[in-house]
């Protein structure tokens, strides 16, 4: 029946994605939504295995040929006794809902694996079993058919049939883009200094399997000296894709521009470049929902991607797969851009998108890598964003004010669950003294008041598929993850219930992610993070879970210490019982650094209110010198238009706060940037909360203080101070404005191609006494007071 093939040319394809192309059809339809979360998923599959004979198998690896197919997967379960083949579903809500489409992809999925267990097994026929799986109400419906390995084999056969052709121009794709990046030159005349440095570690780390942190200087070309060396990896360590994952917008838009350069400069190179962009900006029709009775771009869906798919590819071979270039593409042929996009990710070698997509709680790219079986390499740009960023991600918080909206918009047979959750909220903080306080564990009872809410919506969505209002949605999807977290609640959260006019907070506030991060990582061929501050190392590995061996490095700056002058003003304080008496010493150092060297400069404190403050005393003094401000909540535009003023010919000072919009992540080469003065460690404050966390660092760590306070902090400091000098004939002055700045262990976390001067604003300045005289025992805490 199957015709012998060449195991080393054989294209292979998951079970999952050969049905998703051959057996989708119809409308895009998520009104059978939203299904359970991946942890609950595997919950429910572990269920099912649970119920089942000792003899039961699970997870059954199942591979087969077709011509040059090669067909894998992993099968739910197998009852070798019954005969019979489980596939799992899990679910929520009424399985009456189920779309007919969405049912024949399960049993086009459930046949294949049917077909490959005979042909394994030498068996005649089996019995073939869709279980779907409630996860609200843990009931199992079990749909079985009984089958021919004949009749399976035609199925088989048929499927892959339709599949071949696609799979040999995808072959044919890869075999012209692993010979094309085997000869890949770099696309710049030469190497900037550090930035060949970089490239041999980025591959070295790939052809050895293992994780890279390298800390290096802005200005070296980072991002092309990782995505370079990784191309030129991909042939020789099979890799599949590589992910480039980045933080903020710019970070994106800088990786696509060199792998723009890259295809330019190699033009036999057929790299296919995804950019993904989140649902809401991709959205055509924000006011329609995602089904065929609903959207243009939904109705018909799957029977219009094939030549969506294949314009798209083509388009993708000549230049990167934006934005823009992908809506174009959608819109051409009356498809959804944005799940467009979701069935490109198996067709794209480079994909390009925020971290969430590879390590939030329902990771994408992560899910889709681990399905697919893909073989990738993952690069974290900015890596030092991502200890912040991670720590969002997997914690949750339960609002009273929400709830409260929620129950304004909910239906009566809703309303009565939510006042039930409410009174359960209430009995959590009955007995709570203080205003903030954390707790050990999140009660059964409240769990379980959380899931029997879910489950009225979910059912209450089930009746109303056009869907609800959007107070109750998202109200119930805070709800969904606050049980989800929960459930994983450890050692690296805090459960803490804050008091407040309106209502108990509650929050599961993660510290460490350490634990969520270290499967993402393992599950990679290799990794590399990179940032101008990965220091000091351990702090890094401690939080992020890099690997065991993972390597880390300093690049040398290109910079050199007479190109920037940095000065520690050693006689101010920017402590908060200070700051009134710190504003004119601040206001006269920026005033006179302004007439001895006219230009644009950045001045950075630690809050909105410190700011106002600085720049009205400035503006009053020195109402001659332009200004322009950072201000709370700032929209794009006005983001664009306050870099803007920073021109090669003009002249002012702008103000902003430091761990704002404006200290990392901007780039004002030459004139456009001479000067910063940096008045604040940026030390988070010392409140409730963050003293929690630092027990909790203590207790893990053993470096509460450093790990909580002052290692984020100098890590702000120190990316603001990066924005001046950006290329090698740049000069720059930087003025570290607070005696904290002259204490060793402070000094110890600044670049080491940085030569400090310190100096005094003015003569015994503020009154100040040394702050070991003003607060015995905390001065080693740097804080005191910090505003």
């Amino acid at each position: 029946m199957n015709k012998p093939h060449d195991p080393e040319k054989s294209y292979v394809v998951a079970v999952r994605a050969l049905c998703d192309f051959t057996a989708k059809l119809g409308d895009l339809d998520l009104r059978f939504t939203p299904s359970p979360s991946a942890l609950e998923g595997m919950a429910g599959h572990r269920m099912v295995a649970l119920r089942r004979p000792a003899h039961y198998q699970t997870e059954v690896s199942l591979s087969g040929d077709y011509k040059n197919l090669r067909v894998r997967g992993r099968a739910d379960g197998y009852d070798a006794e019954q005969g019979q083949l489980e596939e799992i579903k899990t679910y929520r809500g009424s399985l009456d809902t189920m779309r007919e489409n969405h049912r024949h992809l399960h049993w086009a999925q459930l046949k294949v694996y049917g077909y490959l267990l005979c042909r394994q097994k030498n068996l005649a026929q089996v019995n073939l079993a869709l279980v779907y799986f409630n996860v609200a109400t843990q009931d199992e419906t079990l749909l079985v058919e009984s089958h021919t390995a004949q009749a399976l084999c035609e199925f088989f056969e048929d499927q892959c049939e339709r599949f071949i052709a696609w799979a040999q121009q995808e072959q044919t794709h890869r075999e012209a883009r692993n010979a094309a990046l085997s000869s890949l030159v770099f696309a710049h005349p030469a190497f900037r200094p550090g930035q060949r440095e970089l490239a041999e570690a980025v591959y070295k780390s790939a052809s050895s399997g293992r994780c890279l942190m390298a800390q290096a200087p802005t200005g070296i070309g980072k991002t092309m000296g990782t995505l370079f060396p990784l191309l030129k990896a991909c042939p020789t360590q099979q890799l599949d894709k590589v992910f480039y994952l980045a933080a903020k917008t710019p970070g994106r838009q800088l990786a696509l521009d060199a792998l723009a350069l890259v295809q330019t400069a190699a033009p036999a190179l057929a790299l296919r470049v995804l950019e993904l962009v989140a649902r809401d900006k991709a959205c055509e029709h924000p006011d329609k929902a995602c089904h065929g009775d609903s959207c243009p771009l939904a109705q018909g869906f799957y029977d219009r991607l094939p030549a969506a798919r294949l314009a798209a590819v083509a388009v993708a071979e000549s230049g990167p797969l934006d934005k823009a270039a992908l809506r174009e593409v959608a819109l051409a042929h009356q498809v959804c851009p944005y799940y467009l996009g979701q069935d490109l990710l198996h067709w794209s070698d480079v994909v390009v998108g925020d971290y969430n997509y590879y390590f939030d709680v329902n990771a994408m790219l992560y899910a889709q890598a681990q399905a697919s079986q893909w073989r990738v390499s993952v690069l974290v740009d900015e890596a030092h964003n991502l200890v912040e960023r991670a720590r969002k991600m997997y914690s949750a918080e339960l609002n009273p004010a929400h709830l409260a909206l929620a129950r304004q918009a909910a239906p009566t047979a809703i309303k009565g669950v939510l006042d039930r959750l409410s009174r359960n909220w209430q009995e959590l903080h009955l007995d709570q003294v203080e205003d903030y306080q954390v707790y050990e564990e999140v009660p059964q009872a409240f769990r379980g008041a959380l899931q029997q809410t879910a489950s009225a919506i979910l059912d209450h969505l089930a009746d109303h598929p056009s869907g609800i209002d959007a107070r109750l949605q998202n109200f119930f999807f805070e709800v969904l993850h606050f049980s989800r977290m929960a459930e994983l609640l450890g050692e690296h959260s805090l459960f803490d219930i804050t008091q407040g006019e309106d209502g108990a907070v509650l929050c599961l506030r993660n510290v460490v992610p350490a634990p969520f991060l270290a499967p993402r990582f393992a599950a990679a061929r290799s990794a590399v993070l990179f940032s101008a501050t990965l220091s000091p190392t351990d702090f890094y590995t401690d939080m992020l879970g890099l690997p065991e061996g993972t390597v880390s490095m300093d690049v040398a700056s290109p910079f050199h210490a007479g190109q920037l002058s940095v000065q520690v003003v050693r006689d101010v304080s920017t402590r908060f019982i200070h700051r009134e008496n710190s504003l004119m010493p601040i206001v006269e150092l920026m005033a006179n650094q302004y007439t001895t060297a006219p230009g644009n400069y950045l001045s950075f404190v630690s809050s909105f209110d410190y700011l106002q403050q600085v720049a009205e005393l400035f503006k009053s003094r020195y109402p001659h010198i332009p200004v322009w401000e950072q201000s709370r909540g700032m929209e794009e535009i006005a983001k664009k238009s306050f870099l803007a003023r920073f021109a090669p010919e003009s002249k002012g000072i702008g103000f902003a706060v430091l761990g704002g919009a404006f200290s990392e992540g901007i780039d004002l080469p030459g004139k456009r940037l001479i000067g910063a003065f940096i008045a604040t460690l940026g030390l988070p404050q010392i409140n409730p909360v963050n003293e929690q966390i630092r027990l909790r660092m203590e207790t893990s760590f053993g470096k509460g203080y450093d790990y909580t306070y002052l290692f984020p902090g100098l890590q702000k400091v120190v990316q603001a101070a990066g924005r001046v000098i950006r290329t090698e004939s740049d000069q720059g002055v930087v003025y570290l404005v607070d005696d904290r700045y002259a204490q060793s262990r402070v000094q110890a976390l600044f670049p080491a191609w940085w030569k400090v001067s310190h100096r005094k604003v003015r003569p015994q300045a503020q009154g100040m006494q040394a702050p070991e005289d003003l607060a015995p025992g905390l001065a080693t805490d740097l804080h005191w007071r910090e505003g």
